[in-house]
């Protein structure tokens, strides 16, 4: 702005505030001027687009504290004189504004340190105020772009049972006024994962902004989800190991499942099960099934005869023939 203005304009007046006015209640006058005048509220409205202009002109020295400190010492030394257009101080022919006071001003081109017009323009900080609308007055006309906003989502959590995590379920959410909001879990979502509800966020001008809900999952005693596989672990008999053979596990879908357990398995071996983890629209996943080689803690007569007997037979191998050789550093 022209250093001429600031002599003219009181500053202060515009915004309605006292000249040992805070901070906050600079922002907080222009604020509500800014939302009185602004010309998206005011079409056509030509006083109100001047008074627009005054108080972001006013706004943007004032809410800078060095150009604050600048136009407060003009205006004390200016008092009410005037200054010529062209420099000369009345009919003594002195020296001009600009050459008195031209180290003063940091910008002299009108425009405010901070970097935004001061001829009309909505200051960063404020651009909340009309929706995120920007613009300025050239050339006598208006230019203007108002995007409407989408309200804000909101967040919210709660915990599911493992099985409605497997095959989908439906929860209800308590709003504070009573209000139920139903939330569908679809089949196959993993602990952590996020459920949107369209629409049941915050308010706003282009549409409410959607509910965003964390999901917990309880854990089962028998599956443990691995991604989109399911692990369990089911114990076999010795023989069952040794000598092979085919035994049924349950599964998530109530059934149950043949696995052939290969002889010679040893205890901790997985065998998987294709298609039989969890299911949902991008993805099946597998069983996949631990062996745990079950040794009994008493054994009959009989039974104990037989380990005997088959010690006796396998006395020649060495299960740990190799262990040496591997803890080697």
């Amino acid at each position: 702005m022209a250093s001429q203005d600031w002599v003219d304009k009181d500053f202060y007046k515009i915004l309605g505030v006292a000249k040992d006015a805070s901070d906050a209640d600079i922002k907080k006058a222009y604020r509500k001027l800014a939302r009185q005048h602004h010309p998206d509220t005011n079409a056509g409205n030509v006083a109100s687009e001047k008074k627009f202009k005054d108080i972001s002109e006013a706004y943007s020295v004032l809410s800078d504290a060095d150009e604050r400190q600048q136009y407060d010492a003009i205006r004390a030394m200016g008092g009410g004189a005037r200054f010529a257009p062209g420099g000369s101080g009345g009919a003594g022919g002195g020296a001009g504004f600009e050459d008195l006071f031209g180290g003063l001003f940091t910008g002299g081109s009108g425009r405010h340190s901070g970097g935004y017009s001061t001829a009309g323009g909505i200051p960063p900080e404020f651009a909340d105020l009309f929706g995120g609308a920007g613009g300025g007055f050239g050339g006598g006309g208006q230019s203007f772009q108002r995007a409407p906003q989408k309200g804000a989502d909101r967040t919210a959590s709660t915990s599911i049972s493992f099985a409605g995590s497997i095959r989908g379920t439906t929860i209800g959410l308590r709003e504070p006024d009573g209000e139920v909001i139903d939330v569908r879990v679809p089949a196959g979502i993993k602990d952590g994962q996020k459920v949107r509800v369209r629409g049941k966020g915050q308010y706003g001008p282009a549409g409410n902004g959607d509910l965003m809900v964390t999901v917990s999952v309880k854990p089962h005693d028998f599956y443990v989800r691995d991604g989109d596989n399911l692990r369990i672990h089911v114990p076999v008999t010795f023989p069952e190991a040794a000598l092979g053979a085919d035994i049924e596990v349950p599964t998530i879908d109530g059934d149950k499942v043949k696995v052939r357990v290969p002889a010679g398995t040893p205890s901790g071996r997985t065998l998987r099960v294709k298609g039989r983890g969890v299911k949902h629209s991008r993805a099946t996943g597998d069983l996949l099934v631990t062996i745990d080689v079950a040794v009994p803690r008493k054994l009959n007569k009989e039974a104990e005869e037989a380990v005997k007997a088959f010690a006796a037979a396998t006395a020649g191998e060495d299960v740990r023939a190799e262990l040496a050789a591997k803890a080697r550093l």
